[in-house]
């Protein structure tokens, strides 16, 4: 039998919940708290196997309550659970010692596959979030690869670029040639795919190369 507790600070979600796992093979719901304070209390008292752990809560929020709980029990898994499907709030929980992640519009079988998947001692994220953490490590390779292959010269006239100067005062103020600043131009507008000037400031501040 694996022991679960919940802990969100919304009565219906909570309740809801409960409701869902309560014919679930092999789930026991042993408790409920409504912040992270409450979650930690529970589970020094308690025998609890996984915390379905809400991210936002009053007065201990879901991340600071996993890094207590991975302290003082490290048999304890904690199933990060929440709304957010922002990068920060997932690998947020999961840094803290959560061992996985699911979406509150999770349905009955997944959820189920991740209490058990924790429960083998082994991570679980849903397959929407690993999407989420996918596009976002997709997007910062790209930003990178493009700071890898702009040197910097070329950040200095981009930088010069972008406040509005012409190239014979970018030419004067960097001590290069107006060809020379022509040159560097003309390889920005390559490597960040930019049609003329405007494009060009526009898709650097995108990838932010430039403030």
């Amino acid at each position: 039998m694996i022991n679960v507790l919940i802990a969100d600070d919304h009565q219906m979600f909570i309740d809801g919940l409960k409701a869902l796992l309560r014919d679930l093979p092999g789930i026991n719901v042993v408790g409920e708290a409504s912040n992270g304070k409450e979650a930690v209390l529970h589970c020094k008292d308690n025998p609890v196997d996984i915390v379905i752990m809400d991210v936002n809560m009053p007065e201990m929020d879901g991340v600071e309550a996993t890094k207590e709980l991975c302290k003082t029990n490290k048999n304890l898994k904690i199933l990060g659970l929440s709304m957010h499907r922002d990068r920060h709030f997932i690998s947020d929980m999961l840094k803290s010692g959560a061992s996985g992640y699911i979406l509150k519009n999770t349905g009955k079988k997944d959820l189920l596959d991740a209490i058990q998947t924790l429960h083998k001692g082994e991570t679980y994220v849903s397959e929407e979030v690993n999407k989420i953490l996918l596009t976002s490590f997709l997007k910062n390779s790209a930003k990178y690869e493009v700071n890898e292959r702009i040197s910097g010269r070329e950040t200095e006239v981009l930088e010069n670029i972008a406040v509005g100067l012409t190239t014979l005062e970018i030419g004067e103020k960097l001590f290069i040639s107006k060809n020379t600043v022509e040159t560097h131009r003309k390889n920005l507008l390559y490597k960040l795919k930019a049609k003329n000037t405007a494009e060009l400031v526009n898709n650097a501040y995108k990838r932010g190369l430039i403030n």
